[in-house]
């Protein structure tokens, strides 16, 4: 039986001030189905790199397992897929029905692999390298947010797949397709690791019932410590006086006989009393520190919506066809979009749902259009949050500036969404895929629009950072047209689906 033991583990970048794991301390199971759960930069990525030996570290990682990770980089995508497999040595040739054996669980049809792997679906090649790690029965598999580029359709086939598999470790924002696959969780929290035996909603259930009882906890200090130190003010006040007014009969002119002994006895005993206090007040605030440590922080987002003229229609599609690569995509399409509208487009990858976005912001005359009307209507204003983030670069600062967003105001709402004070000076090309996915939601959610274009909001995005995306748009209610794939936040948020169906 395979495990991973890892003791007095250490590690910080070199920009750090602050170590990203200290002293951390884990023992994990090879047959166990583990899900890595955490904020965006609280390091999933960066534990499957030191468990590869990919960083250097301080302590201990000791196992008998040798990995293999998801995703895996292809240098040259034009090369046919099998001949990229056997070169990354994933697959060998003789091997080649175990690949088409694993393709055939994922319901790929094996005429991918003598395809150049560019011309694959996203979905495609996400099936074809999962399918590749699950060939080598010898490797433990790390596998890094492999819904990114699935549909739900994929999604379910992907999970019913890892399903029938032991043995990885399973990073993933999508709090369904979670579910259904991991037993194990390791939640990377603000200030420790913990582990936890169950699926997502388990972890979940577990966490909300700590930090409850840490916060009813934190509450009762806080009142107990303002009783003490009322108390132990008024001892010592009570002390202070006695103390003084043994010698105050000296100064009277009927020259009282004061009991100095027992007042000074008394006196005493309360400041011993008062001293006790202040002990018991110091214990209190110390086990208060204790507390919230790990409840991580759900500051509330904000929204500058501007509602349009009610029922004013800002955007209409009527008999709409789209083509890519002179390729045909969907059958004829047609909708309206009123202000207060919340529509989602659904439909399998390929079917045209970012096309139809780009045909919209290009206009009426987009090159995407093959026939029918597409249409912002004069004068909308749009915030548009693309799907493609991976490329952005320079200081933040700069992206604030280019975008016409407040720069405050964009750093507080990347402090709302858990992003760290010292990444603010950092390169954006530097950042995870992740805190690049949370510098554009924030662009977003500064801008005072009428209508808000999302494609794709949620992909890399933690946990946490989804219920607050979830709650503002709830709370607002502002008018969006949405593409995502996570159905219980399109089942939360919208109010109304469209259906974009193939061609053929």
């Amino acid at each position: 039986m395979g495990t991973i033991q890892i003791r007095n583990l250490t590690f910080r970048y070199d920009n750090m001030v602050k170590p990203l794991f200290d002293n951390i301390t884990l023992k994990i199971d090879e047959s166990w189905r583990l899900g890595l759960i955490g904020r965006n930069g609280r390091g999933k990525t960066t534990l499957l790199r030191l468990l590869q030996n990919q960083l250097t570290y301080s302590g201990i990682i000791e196992t008998n397992l040798n990995f293999s990770y998801f995703p895996q980089s292809i240098q040259d995508p034009t090369q046919i897929t099998f001949n990229i497999l056997t070169d990354l040595g994933l697959v060998a040739d003789y091997e080649i029905w175990k690949i088409e054996r694993e393709l055939t669980r994922l319901q790929v049809d094996v005429s991918v692999l003598y395809r150049s792997f560019g011309t694959l679906s996203p979905g495609e090649q996400t099936k074809v390298l999962l399918a590749s790690m699950f060939v080598d029965e010898n490797h433990y598999q790390l596998i890094d947010e492999p819904t990114n580029h699935l549909d739900q359709t994929g999604r379910v086939i992907v999970a019913n797949y890892l399903r029938q598999k032991t043995g990885f470790i399973l990073i993933s924002h999508d709090r369904h397709f979670l579910n259904q696959i991991i037993d194990h969780v390791i939640s990377i929290d603000r200030t420790n690791i913990s582990v936890y035996s169950g699926n997502y909603e388990t972890w979940y259930t577990a966490k909300t019932q700590q930090d409850a009882l840490e916060q009813r906890e934190n509450d009762q200090l806080k009142s107990e410590i303002k009783r003490l130190e009322k108390t132990a003010r008024q001892k010592e006040q009570w002390s202070n006086n006695a103390e003084r007014g043994k010698y105050a009969g000296a100064k009277r002119k009927d020259n009282s006989d004061i009991d100095r002994g027992f007042v000074g006895h008394r006196a005493a005993k309360v400041m011993k009393r008062s001293v006790t206090l202040e002990k018991r007040t110091n214990n209190a605030v110390n086990e208060k520190k204790k507390l919230l440590n790990n409840v991580e922080d759900m500051t509330p987002l904000t929204l500058p919506y501007q509602a349009a003229r009610a029922d004013q229609v800002l955007v209409t599609v009527a008999d709409l066809v789209l083509k890519h690569n002179q390729k045909v995509l969907n059958k004829p399409l047609g909708f309206t979009i009123k202000t207060g509208d919340r529509v989602a487009l659904v439909g399998p990858n390929g079917v045209g749902k970012s096309t139809l976005i780009n045909a919209l912001l290009d206009g009426q005359q987009s090159p995407l259009i093959r026939s029918g009307f597409a249409q912002i209507h004069y004068g909308v204003r749009v915030s548009y949050l693309p799907q493609d983030f991976a490329n952005l670069a320079g200081t933040i600062e700069n992206f604030a500036s280019e975008h016409e967003v407040p720069y405050n105001m964009l750093l507080a709402t990347l402090r709302k969404l858990g992003f760290e004070r010292r990444l603010f000076n950092d390169c954006i090309e530097n950042m995870s895929m992740g805190q690049k996915r949370k510098l554009a939601l924030a662009r977003s959610l500064c801008e005072s629009a009428q209508l808000y274009i999302w494609d794709e909001p949620l992909n890399y995005l933690d946990v946490i950072t989804r219920e607050q995306v979830q709650q503002i748009i709830s709370e607002v209610q502002p008018t969006m047209l949405i593409v995502d794939h996570d159905h219980e936040f399109i089942d939360e948020v919208t109010l109304t689906k469209i259906k974009l169906e193939g061609a053929q």
